[in-house]
């Protein structure tokens, strides 16, 4: 089965269409569907249109939220859902075409976790369009993960990929590079977009900022939560080390100038680099401290079972995976997985 999560805003005109073009997919891939549509606090008669869609097709389901509560809440929602061996997400303003979901399915059978869609030729207005690439081209630079358009909201993953991602605030984008540094294999085609005939968009270039904020989230989440300290102390230690080194050096010459008359005496309280020293200090202080109760935060989340770790397969599972300290996802292998057993 494939499910197909649709968080929606304010798109009453498209949701028929969009409805109409998944299911001629489905008929001409062949495979069985499920359809998830999440209101995110529309207020045009979105959910009526849902509502109609349920009750004459047993495939479609509808979940409404009670106001907005952005993207990532509702995609969320959708996957705790869901049903399908594959998860496929869409946007629902028609931009992106379903007949492409068989190349996904296609993609995601040649052994990958995670296919993204890749927008090359895109119908977007210019800000729009320039802002993504600028964010985009810093994804690739800072985190080696090789995507055009991480922003694409078209993408498929295997279910056992979101049974280890979380996700809040404006993670969703960042879905494929979370999987990574879990391990998960990810890839991306080059799909057909289109320009938007019904509806307003819900982005713009204002959201290059806070994606930049939740870029800095995720590498801090992704590179240092087990080990904070080496984030945090690093800098915290070079601080240290740049105060420490200004107020020897001005005691140093404070020394020299009372050894010899010829020097001019050091006034310390008179010269900027005793504050500059001080602050340096009083910041490595900081966040060696932080780093330190950070560090503690963490020991204590692996006391709780929180895994730093995610398994691919395993021979001979436990068969009782309710034993002291037993996760029932670490002892479970999917079909996808048996029969890619071997795969390295």
């Amino acid at each position: 089965m494939i499910s197909i999560v649709i968080p929606i805003c304010n798109e009453v005109d498209n949701l028929e269409t969009l409805y109409e073009e998944i299911d001629a997919a489905s008929a001409v891939g062949g495979f069985e569907l499920e359809i998830v549509f999440v209101d995110d606090g529309s207020t045009d008669g979105s959910w009526l249109v849902i509502e109609r869609l349920a009750t004459s097709d047993a495939r479609v389901r509808g979940i409404r939220f009670r106001r907005n509560f952005g993207k990532s809440a509702a995609l969320n929602a959708g996957f705790c859902t869901v049903r399908g061996d594959l998860v496929m997400t869409l946007d629902g303003d028609l931009q992106d075409d379903p007949s492409e979901i068989p190349r996904f399915i296609a993609k995601i059978q040649e052994g990958l976790d995670v296919v993204s869609g890749w927008k090359q030729i895109r119908h977007d207005p210019w800000c729009k369009v320039v802002s993504s690439r600028l964010f985009n081209g810093m994804v690739r630079s800072v985190t080696g993960l090789k995507l055009h358009d991480i922003n694409c909201g078209m993408k498929c993953y295997r279910r056992e990929v979101l049974a280890e991602v979380h996700l809040y605030g404006e993670m969703h984008r960042f879905v494929p590079l979370l999987a990574a540094s879990r391990g998960f294999r990810i890839g991306e085609i080059v799909i057909g977009h289109r320009a938007r005939k019904h509806g307003n968009t819900k982005y713009g270039s204002k959201r290059l900022l806070k994606g930049i904020l939740d870029l800095m989230t995720v590498i801090f989440l992704t590179g240092y939560s087990q080990r904070p300290l080496h984030l945090m102390g690093t800098v915290g230690l070079g601080a240290f080390a740049l105060g420490g080194l200004g107020m020897f050096s001005m005691s140093v010459w404070w020394v020299i100038s009372r050894l010899f008359d010829s020097i001019t005496v050091l006034n310390i309280h008179e010269t900027a680099l005793l504050y500059y020293s001080l602050g340096a200090l009083l910041l490595g202080g900081q966040l060696l401290s932080l780093g330190l109760l950070a560090e503690m935060i963490a020991a204590q989340m692996g006391r709780r079972g929180t895994d730093n770790y995610s398994i691919r397969e395993e021979t001979n599972p436990l068969a009782d995976s309710t034993s002291p300290g037993g996760d029932s996802r670490r002892h479970s292998v999917s079909p996808d997985e048996k029969t890619r057993s071997g795969d390295v």
